[in-house]
């Protein structure tokens, strides 16, 4: 499904992506290896089994480009100009090898740029639930958004 043009959203639409996406050991390894992140808790499974956690946590940032990742289909394929930042990253639960995210969108700013008269810009609020329904990511993301024509 291609993103939408600036004229297409409105504040409140709301959607919910698919697929969702089951995170395995090998993206929560790779990813920490590619970002020389060496947190224990996302690598080294006897330190993360006697955390509170019990098991090891998948890397944040990697929950966060799925968020976004997730979303790009059904939002700003084909129709972005620019992402022009992300901000209000919070992560209240945690996410583990195993678990089923789902990502969720809401438009909750437009305004038409004052620049570029052929685009507009779009705040998202993203957010991802897991397999039990709770929250395990939110952000918001500002984007510059190619007008229709």
């Amino acid at each position: 499904m291609p993103g939408r043009y600036f004229e297409e959203w409105d504040i409140g639409a709301q959607i919910t992506h698919q697929p969702s996406r089951t995170v395995t050991e090998t993206d929560n390894l790779l990813f920490s290896a590619m970002t020389h992140n060496l947190q224990p808790l996302h690598l080294d499974a006897e330190t993360a089994r006697a955390s509170e956690f019990g098991q090891i946590l998948v890397n944040s940032t990697f929950t966060f480009a799925l968020c976004v990742g997730l979303s790009v289909g059904d939002t700003t394929v084909g129709t972005l100009v620019a992402n022009l930042g992300f901000d209000k990253v919070v992560t209240p639960k945690p996410t583990f090898i195993g678990d089923t995210l789902t990502c969720h969108s809401e438009v909750i700013d437009l305004r038409a740029s004052k620049s570029r008269p052929n685009a507009g810009v779009v705040t998202f609020r993203h957010w991802l639930t897991n397999q039990h329904g709770h929250e395990v990511l939110s952000c918001t993301r500002t984007a510059l958004i190619s007008r229709r024509g």
